[in-house]
């Protein structure tokens, strides 16, 4: 398989040094349709590859959380792009080998093979494997048509055409069906842009939706005549008030071993005399009157740091025991250490470097952010924990992943 995959790519390579501009128009309409073809027809490769990975366990053999954290720095994908690709593994393994065959042909693209996979999966529970294979065989004529927005429309109404004596009896089932896919697909991401903001995206079922428009229409409303924000302006100010309301009241669980809160990175000048931003736990950025209004409601725990980004001492509040130590990790590991993992600090537990039952200290110079996935990963001793000569955390991978066990940084959180 890997010499005809480097002869397909020598053969596409050729293909990118022909002049597409020289070809006439039907030539040219021809090959987009032999390329989109190809590109379905190597999909279903990728994805045959991905879901023998997946089932091996080759991503957690070689220390990432899951598979699709390995496949992001594998091939340098975003996670949300990583975690559809091992999703579209697992749906065309389970589906019909009608749909298989049909993406191996090139007749159906990724996005079709899911919306037939559960139109199929629905007709199999409301009318059973005969009609299913039927629906199989129809759906990817329709395929042939439509894109998969209106392909799932019409696949709502498909008993009508592989069993029309039950499509009235099965319209709640297709209605019930729906409702799972909803709450299975539901989602919430949050991707950091580059100039520290945020991009918020996702699907909710219709319970989280109905909570969420219940809780944030009144606060939507124009303040005023004098009131210029934009609809979305108002809803982004209305989000922000719902935080502030359910921190405020104190009912939120710990997160971390720290209550929840929003923690604030700044410096002196900056608090003072209003000299530069502060830094939240998680990389973003606040101008410094942000930081400043925000220090009028706060507790403020002192933290001196030297020359590279090591924590050189932390203040003490007096209600807290271990936070000073917890906040010192947080400041120099910024989320879990372990290399390639993006888990923020609040996911994360401090583990000993040197365990305590072993008379390791309860120290900075020998604890670390490890999230519970690579806690447990390190725990099995195949990797080495230690400090680097700066003061942050490396580790040494197992002779059998890297023969020279060359040491390995977390590059996600590091200070730029």
């Amino acid at each position: 398989m890997v010499e005809e995959l480097r002869q397909a790519e020598a053969a596409i390579a050729d293909c990118l040094d022909a002049p597409a501009w020289a070809l006439p128009e039907h030539d040219l309409v021809a090959a987009l349709d032999a390329a989109h073809r190809l590109e379905q027809r190597l999909a279903a490769v990728k994805l045959a590859l991905v879901r023998a990975l997946d089932g091996r366990g080759t991503a957690t053999a070689q220390g990432a959380s899951s598979t699709a954290v390995w496949l992001r720095d594998r091939l340098r994908l975003g996670v949300g792009a990583a975690r559809r690709l091992v999703e579209l593994a697992a749906t065309l393994d389970s589906a019909p080998t009608g749909v298989r065959d049909a993406l191996a042909g090139g007749t159906v693209d990724v996005e079709q093979v899911r919306v037939i996979a559960d139109t199929v999966s629905s007709v199999h529970t409301a009318a059973g494997s005969q009609a299913a294979q039927k629906a199989v065989g129809v759906l990817v004529e329709w395929a042939g048509q439509f894109e998969p927005i209106l392909l799932r429309k019409l696949g709502t109404r498909i008993l009508d055409h592989v069993a029309p004596e039950l499509a009235d009896a099965a319209a709640q089932a297709a209605m019930e069906a729906e409702a799972h896919r909803a709450h299975r697909d539901r989602q919430v991401t949050l991707s950091e842009l580059r100039d520290g903001r945020l991009r918020l995206s996702g699907s909710l079922d219709a319970e989280a939706a109905g909570l969420l428009r219940a809780a944030i229409e009144p606060l939507t409303a124009p303040s005023g005549p004098d009131d210029r924000r934009s609809p979305g302006q108002r809803r982004h100010d209305a989000l922000a008030d719902l935080c502030r309301l359910a921190l405020r009241t104190g009912e939120l669980p710990e997160h971390g071993g720290d209550p929840a809160q929003l923690v604030v990175t700044t410096s002196f000048d900056t608090l003072a005399r209003q000299l530069d931003a502060g830094t939240l736990d998680t990389d973003l950025r606040l101008t410094p009157e942000t930081v400043r209004r925000l220090a009028c409601d706060a507790a403020i725990l002192p933290a001196v740091l030297g020359g590279s980004g090591q924590t050189l001492d932390v203040g003490r509040q007096r209600r807290l025991v271990t936070g000073p130590l917890r906040r010192a990790l947080v400041l120099r590991d910024r989320g879990c250490a372990f290399p390639g993992c993006d888990r923020p600090p609040r996911w994360c537990d401090a583990h000993h470097i040197r365990h305590w039952a072993d008379g390791g200290s309860t120290s900075l110079t020998n604890a670390v952010l490890l999230c519970a996935h690579h806690h447990r990963h390190v725990h099995r001793g195949e990797w080495t924990v230690r400090l680097g000569g700066d003061g942050h955390p490396e580790f040494v991978p197992p002779a059998w992943l890297d023969p020279d066990r060359l040491p390995r940084r977390n590059q996600y959180h590091r200070r730029t």
